[in-house]
C-alpha cells in the first residue's frame, strides 16, 4: 500500500499564520507542500518525526548575505567601513577563484542549515557555484550575480545571463535577481539600464542602497539628491526591489518608498551595523507604518562574523526598542513576523513560504525549548526571540526534504569542505598584489 503522505510531523506546537500557537499539532507533507494541519493522530507515511515538546516555526529566511564570505571571517576586525572595504576586503576578494566561491557556499549552506535557514538571497560573485551549491545542499534560495560599472558593459550582462540561466532552478527552489552592488559604484545610466532589463525580463532586483548615513549625506552634498531618489530617477523603484540595509534612509525618503509600496523592500542586518559603530540602524517602524516589509538578514561572515539569523531576529526586536526609545517596540510577536512573513515578502516568496498552512511549500524547523535556558515558558513568543538560540533547531526541512534531524546534517560534508577551504586560505588571503575589486569612496 502506498503511504498516504512522504513526510508527517506529529505532536508539536506550531506557530500558525496570524502568529498563534497551536498545540498538538500535526503536518501532513506531500510533493514537497504542506497538505494539512491538524490535530488529528498521525497517518501512514514514509518519514514519520514525533516532535512532543518541539515547536514548529517556518524556516528562517536570511534577506541579504554574501554566503561565500564565510571564507573571511574574523579576517577584517575592529576597523571603520572605508578602510574594512580598501584594506582588507577588496584585496582579498581579488584573489578569489570560482573553487573558493564553491567551497565558502557549502560552508555557509551547512551553517544555515545548521541555524534552521530554510532560504537564503545572495548577492556575490561566481554565483554558478552558489547556485550549485544550493542544488546540492537542498536549501532555497533568491540568487544575484554581482556588478560594478568599473566592469563595464559585461557585468550587467553578465547579471542578466545568470538570472535567466537559473530562474526556476533546482526544481524551484532557485529565483534569482539583477544585482547592481549599490549607487555608489553603479552608474545612474547603468542603474537605468537595469531597470530596463528587470521589466523586458519580469526580474527584480536587489542591491545596496542608503547603507549608511554617510552614504546618504555624501549623496546629497555631491548629487544634491539621496540614494533613494537615485533608485526612484533611475526607474528601480518601478521594479519589485530588496534594497540591503537602508540605515541612511532618511524622512525625506519615505514618501518615495512609500508610493513604490508593494514593489519595495527592505533587509536589515543589525550586527554589522553595531559593528562597524554606524549611528543609524534600519528605521524598521516607521517602513513599516507605510507598508514596506522588512525582511531579517545577517549581511556577509565577514562583517557580520555569523550566518545566524536567530541571533538578527532578537538583535532587530532590540536594537528597535533603544532606537525608538520604546520598549513596546519592537514585540517579540512582531520580530517573529518579520522573521516569518515579512522576510518572504521582502524576497517576493510570501505565497509559497514564510508561514505554515496547507498549500504552502514544507520549509520548515523543529525547535527544542527543554533546556533550561527555555525553561520555564511564560509567554512562548518571548522564549523563541529572547532565549532560545540557533543551537536549539533540532531538525530543518526544505520542500519536505529533511536537510538536518536531531543536529545531524544530511547534505553537506563539512570536515572535508573545511579542509579544502583551510589549505585555499594562505593565497586567498594575500593581499601584496596591490589590486582591489572596487574602491569605497563615499
Amino acid at each position: 500500500m502506498t503511504p498516504s503522505a512522504d513526510l508527517v510531523i506529529s505532536g508539536c506546537t506550531i506557530l500558525e499564520p496570524g502568529l498563534t500557537f497551536r498545540d498538538g499539532a500535526t503536518l501532513v507533507v506531500r510533493d514537497g507542500l504542506i497538505e494539512t494541519v491538524t490535530g488529528a493522530p498521525a497517518p501512514a507515511a514514509v518519514r514519520h518525526i514525533d516532535a512532543r515538546g518541539q515547536v514548529a516555526l517556518p524556516g528562517l529566511i536570511n534577506c541579504h548575505t554574501h554566503a561565500s564570505m564565510v571564507a573571511f571571517r574574523g579576517l577584517a576586525e575592529d576597523l571603520p567601513t572605508e578602510e574594512w572595504f580598501n584594506d582588507v576586503v577588496w584585496p582579498v576578494e581579488a584573489n578569489l577563484t570560482a573553487r573558493d566561491v564553491a567551497l565558502g557556499a557549502r560552508l555557509a549552506c551547512a551553517e544555515m542549515i545548521r541555524a534552521g535557514v530554510t532560504c537564503f538571497a545572495d548577492h556575490y560573485f561566481a554565483m554558478d557555484e552558489v547556485a550549485a551549491a544550493v542544488t546540492e545542499t537542498g536549501l532555497r534560495a533568491h540568487l544575484g550575480q554581482a556588478f560594478f560599472s568599473s566592469q563595464g558593459a559585461r557585468g550587467r550582462a553578465e547579471s542578466l545571463e545568470f538570472a535567466l540561466r537559473h530562474r526556476d532552478g533546482a526544481g524551484g527552489r532557485i529565483t534569482t535577481a539583477l544585482a547592481p552592488h549599490a549607487p555608489y559604484t553603479v552608474t545612474e545610466a547603468d542603474l537605468a539600464a537595469t531597470a530596463a532589463l528587470a521589466q523586458e525580463h519580469g526580474l527584480p532586483v536587489h542591491l545596496h542602497a542608503a547603507e549608511n548615513r554617510d552614504q546618504t549625506e555624501t549623496s546629497l552634498a555631491r548629487h544634491g539628491v539621496t540614494p533613494i531618489d537615485v533608485l526612484e530617477r533611475t526607474g528601480i523603484l518601478d521594479t519589485d526591489v530588496l534594497i540591503a540595509h537602508g540605515t541612511g534612509i532618511l524622512d525625506r525618503d519615505l514618501p518615495v518608498l512609500a508610493r513604490a509600496r508593494g514593489r519595495v523592500s527592505v533587509a536589515t542586518a543589525p550586527r554589522g551595523y553595531l559593528k562597524f559603530a554606524w549611528p543609524t540602524t534600519t528605521p524598521v517602524r516607521a517602513l513599516r507604518e507605510i507598508g514596506v516589509p522588512v525582511g531579517l538578514a545577517t549581511d556577509g561572515a565577514a562583517s557580520n562574523n555569523s550566518l545566524d539569523v536567530w541571533e538578527a531576529m532578537a538583535l532587530t526586536a532590540l536594537v528597535q526598542k533603544s532606537t525608538t526609545g520604546d520598549p513596546r517596540w519592537l514585540t517579540a510577536r512582531q520580530a517573529l513576523d518579520h522573521a516569518g512573513p515579512q522576510s518572504a515578502r521582502a524576497l517576493g516568496l510570501d505565497d509559497r513560504v514564510g508561514t505554515l498552512a496547507p498549500g504552502t511549500r514544507a520549509d520548515l524547523i523543529l525547535v527544542d525549548l527543554t533546556g533550561p535556558h527555555t525553561q520555564p515558558v511564560h509567554d512562548l513568543a518571548a522564549t523563541l526571540v529572547h532565549s532560545a538560540r540557533s543551537a536549539d533547531v533540532r531538525t530543518t526541512v526544505v520542500d519536505g526534504r529533511v536537510l538536518m534531524h536531531e543536529r545531524e546534517l544530511l547534505t553537506v560534508d563539512v570536515p572535508a569542505v573545511v579542509e579544502e577551504l583551510t589549505a585555499r586560505l594562505p593565497a586567498l588571503q594575500e593581499r601584496g598584489h596591490g589590486r582591489r575589486v572596487q574602491e569605497y569612496d563615499i
